[in-house]
């Protein structure tokens, strides 16, 4: 019996994931180029690790769930490019380019892994292409559908069934049907949920564990909670709450949405107010209840939460510098304890931790 407990334990041992180290990838799209930072894991500050020169300005960057290959859009040039990312520098290499459409404003990979999927702001459509086992993005796109103007974000839900596009132009969100076989969409019905003049749906989040989506609001600075009807994929409105405060009435525009991964905490960047607006989450209904802005640098257009939820990145477009804040695991506040240079238009955050 000893022995079979022993085994048990030492296969257990082999067997668990190597967590790596945990980076920080800035777009700095006044300059074409990828900045690579280091976290330290205990205190949340970073270290520089140099950058990936681009051909072009890189917007929008995501990760395949096994975080082995980054995918990154290049807004100046229509093209989307993939690169492999070293487990223990951090450091990009180059894997493929390949045109794409204008303005591609949103990338994101399906649960699998093996598709690829975007929003475009300016092409007005959506592509899937296919991800080979190498990384490649594999020519033609499996499929590209043509929406509206604007469309601004997509993303699958955790059980990778279905696929929402939020479009700031038409105040609309698209809803499809996903195949995780075949990586095809398919246009559920009803298609389009309007969500009421200047609104402007622009990112989602989804609950790890509730069916429960959430929009931020470009122009309507405000953060919306959908329910997702499990059986047909449909969304329902549930809630909307503002991301300023009272007092203010100065122009603003809503830009990232980002959740922590546990679920209990979500954020909202307001551009005008220059702040952060932070929420917490109801863990049996998933109600949102305001937990006040936190100022940052202006033009908050990106952030990204590190994956163990103890740190957020807050890039200010106007300013070129990262805040850094500690997230406070009982209340989510946010608590600032450092400021980076980056460069010259800071435009996405991400936030990710290797595997060895």
């Amino acid at each position: 019996m000893k022995t079979l407990l022993f085994a048990g334990i030492l296969s257990f041992v082999l067997n668990a994931p190597s967590f790596g180290k945990t980076f920080v990838y800035v777009s700095v799209d006044g300059e074409s180029r990828i900045a690579i930072f280091q976290v330290d894991e205990m205190s949340g500050k970073l270290s520089a690790l140099g950058s990936k020169q681009l051909d072009a300005t890189p917007g929008p960057l995501t990760t395949d769930p096994t975080k082995r290959f980054m995918f990154a859009s290049l807004r100046s040039s229509s093209e989307l490019t993939s690169f492999k990312i070293d487990p223990t520098s951090g450091k990009l290499r180059t894997i493929c380019t390949i045109p794409a459409g204008d303005d591609p404003a949103y990338v994101w990979t399906d649960r699998t892994g093996r598709f690829l999927l975007t929003a475009y702001y300016v092409a007005s459509k959506v592509t899937v292409h296919e991800i080979g086992h190498d990384g490649t993005l594999k020519q033609p796109p499996l499929q590209t559908i043509p929406t509206d103007e604007k469309a601004h974000g997509i993303m699958t839900d955790r059980k990778n069934r279905f696929a929402f596009v939020p479009h700031t132009g038409p105040n609309a969100i698209y809803q499809f049907l996903f195949d995780q076989k075949s990586g095809k969409l398919t246009k559920n019905k009803p298609w389009i949920i309007e969500t009421g003049a200047d609104t402007g749906p622009r990112q989602l989040a989804f609950h790890p564990t509730l069916d429960i989506v959430y929009f931020d609001y470009e122009q309507g600075s405000a953060i919306a909670a959908f329910d997702l009807d499990r059986a047909t994929g449909r969304l329902t409105f549930r809630q909307r709450l503002s991301s300023l405060p009272d007092s203010f009435h100065e122009p603003n525009s809503n830009a990232r949405i980002e959740m922590t991964p546990n679920g209990h905490f979500i954020y909202v960047a307001n551009r005008g107010h220059q702040s952060l607006a932070g929420y917490a989450i109801n863990q049996q209904n998933g109600e949102l209840t305001p937990l006040g802005q936190t100022a940052t640098e202006a033009n908050p257009r990106a952030f990204g939460i590190d994956p163990m939820g103890k740190f957020l990145y807050a890039a200010g477009q106007d300013t070129g510098k990262l805040a850094a804040f500690r997230i406070e695991p009982q209340t989510g506040a946010l608590a600032r304890f450092d400021t980076y240079e980056i460069g010259l238009r800071p435009w996405w955050v991400l936030v990710t931790q290797t595997s060895d």
